[in-house]
């Protein structure tokens, strides 16, 4: 792959060697591969490991790359990938916004946007949740409501009133209990007592 040019570097190191480069890269088996932000465990063809390097930069292979594991039940790896790089954490929204995604999948995407509650980097995302508030399917909008509380950001705070008034009672139900959790107008985070 690299005399073809599908790879511009190769790096192997091993970890009986270089213990510290697997515990720094969260490396929990082997054969362990990464290929710009996609991280590959397991014995991979040479047809799927140049699938995925012809798809750096592309922003929706991260979110596939999500799907998968996922769906794989690999949720605390994709959470320790984006805890270390937070600004992927937009790559879960296509999972919210896809209703046909499967429950299992659905479900995974929900803990990793849950394990950033209150965070900056959930609120970087309310543009992109208050669009989906808006979706034609009622399960996004609830789900996005519901993100958009999390976020305890006062900014969520018009979407989710407009939530209110949702043609579907789950979507109000879940929108008026977001509110519940949002800083007061013009405040950044909520306050518990």
């Amino acid at each position: 792959m690299i005399k073809s040019g599908t790879l511009s570097e190769l790096r192997v190191v091993n970890i009986e060697q270089s213990p510290n480069v697997a515990h720094q890269h969260g490396v929990r088996s082997v054969p362990w591969v990464q290929i710009g932000p996609i991280v590959l465990t397991g014995l991979r063809s040479r047809q799927e490991l140049e699938q995925w390097a012809r798809r750096v930069g592309d922003e929706s292979a991260l979110a596939e790359w999500i799907h998968i594991q996922l769906k794989e039940g690999a949720l605390d790896e994709v959470l320790d990938h984006i805890r270390r790089t937070p600004q992927w954490l937009a790559a879960v929204l296509p999972i919210v916004a896809n209703p046909d995604a499967s429950l299992n999948v659905r479900i995974g995407a929900g803990a990793i946007l849950e394990a950033f509650a209150g965070t900056p980097a959930l609120s970087d995302l309310i543009p992109q949740l208050i669009e989906l508030s808006r979706h034609e399917d009622a399960r996004v909008r609830a789900d996005a409501c519901h993100y958009l509380g999390l976020t305890r950001d006062a900014r969520a705070r018009t979407a989710l009133e407009a939530a209110l008034q949702d043609t579907d009672a789950d979507v109000r139900e879940i929108a008026a209990e977001s509110l519940a959790g949002l800083a007061p107008a013009g405040g950044r985070e909520a306050t518990t007592a």
